[in-house]
């Protein structure tokens, strides 16, 4: 495994030696079994897969394997590990869920927009989520939430 691509996800290391442009998605879904990051469009324009990698929001199922060496991933099964994150507790409060298909995306993106903007305007939160998709409709109840965990001590 000289050539091994090497990352952590949810601070466990992680050794790769398959088809590098195989989607993160599948090899968190599929190899991993974390689940909670979910397929929708497959082409990166819905926001369902959206993780972090090294705190930033990135599209799993658009991100080839090759781009993770040394990389640090974070799915949402990671957050609120060790206590609800203020955006999960907001999210509730707020009872933003619908369905909830899309809610792992929405909240990983929602973590990510407060760590770049931690008091964020309706227009920052509208931009910032724009390419979060919820079937549902729930924007307004997400912007609420988001606003409400702006807020809390992280």
């Amino acid at each position: 495994m000289a050539n091994a691509i090497q990352f952590k996800v949810n601070g466990v290391a992680h050794s790769f030696d398959g088809d590098p442009d195989t989607p993160l998605l599948w090899y968190l879904r599929d190899s991993l079994g974390l689940t909670g990051t979910k397929f929708g469009c497959g082409v990166g324009l819905c926001g369902a897969c959206t993780v972090h990698k090294c705190d930033d929001a990135i599209r799993a199922c658009i991100t080839p394997m090759s781009s993770l060496a040394g990389a640090e991933i974070r799915t949402i099964e990671d957050i609120g590990a060790n206590g609800l994150h203020p955006v999960q507790k907001m999210w509730m409060q707020f009872n933003v869920p619908q369905c909830g298909y899309c809610q792992s995306g929405q909240i990983m993106q929602a973590i990510a927009l407060l760590k770049e903007k931690p008091k964020p305007t309706d227009e920052d939160i509208d931009e910032g989520m724009a390419a979060n998709i919820c079937r549902c409709g729930t924007y307004q109840r997400i912007r609420a939430a988001i606003k409400a965990a702006a807020q809390e001590p992280a």
